[in-house]
């Protein structure tokens, strides 16, 4: 039956490719949420009125972040060939595409934990600091369990982009279920093929949602 409605599906190649997606993804939204959690800290803490208020380093990270969150994805993955080749020594496959999911999705959450951060009611922190907290315990038991929730709802959009982000690294030759969809399915006019390549991408994107949602509702004590 699945053969007659999906004819041209090669379906050892199709979950192959929906193993790749889930890896680069997976790999990408872990790096991403440690290495935004920092960034977006650091702007956090370097504003003014916080504990390291420093307005030329809290410039240069946010003009950095801002830097990187404008450039099109499609266009970053071009950018940063040299730099995945030296990486990863190749820029072919799932492991050459991770640099540029990191760089392109790392600014856009370390915004993110920004503004979760900002949302944390002041007293808490001040009464913190009030008492002579060390700003290493701000971090690990205010600023990061406070906004726990808004962080866990942040990485899990995140990660949806991210897993549209993999089928357009498809343009290196990551593989994936962009690619498959994009070289086994539209150029070669099995419309089966991309349909199915759809589906499964839709199931990953639900599932991911599903995921953050159980889990923001667990750690959200309000």
């Amino acid at each position: 039956m699945v053969e007659q409605l999906f004819p041209n599906v090669n379906w050892d190649r199709m979950w192959q490719a929906a193993y790749e997606t889930i890896y680069m993804t997976a790999v990408s939204t872990v790096i991403t949420f440690i290495l935004g959690l920092v960034i977006g800290i650091l702007l956090f803490l370097t504003s003014p009125h916080q504990l390291w208020a420093n307005k030329i380093a809290n410039f240069i990270t946010g003009s950095l972040v801002n830097i990187f969150r404008s450039i099109p994805f499609i266009v970053l993955i071009i950018l940063l060939i040299p730099l995945t080749n030296l990486l990863v020594g190749t820029i072919r496959g799932t492991n050459a595409a991770l640099p540029a999911l990191i760089i392109g999705a790392a600014p856009f959450y370390a915004r993110m934990v920004l503004i979760a951060l900002r949302e944390i009611d002041k007293g808490v922190i001040e009464a913190a600091r009030s008492m002579g907290a060390k700003t290493s315990t701000i971090i690990f038991k205010v600023l990061i369990p406070e906004s726990l929730p808004a962080l866990i709802s942040g990485i899990t959009v995140t990660a949806i982009a991210l897993v549209g982000y993999t089928a357009m690294s498809g343009i290196i030759g990551a593989g994936g279920l962009g690619q498959l969809a994009y070289i086994d399915g539209f150029q070669r006019d099995r419309s089966d093929v991309t349909q199915v390549a759809t589906i499964i991408i839709l199931v990953i994107v639900f599932i991911i949602q599903w995921i953050g949602d159980v889990i923001t509702t667990k750690v959200d004590k309000r």
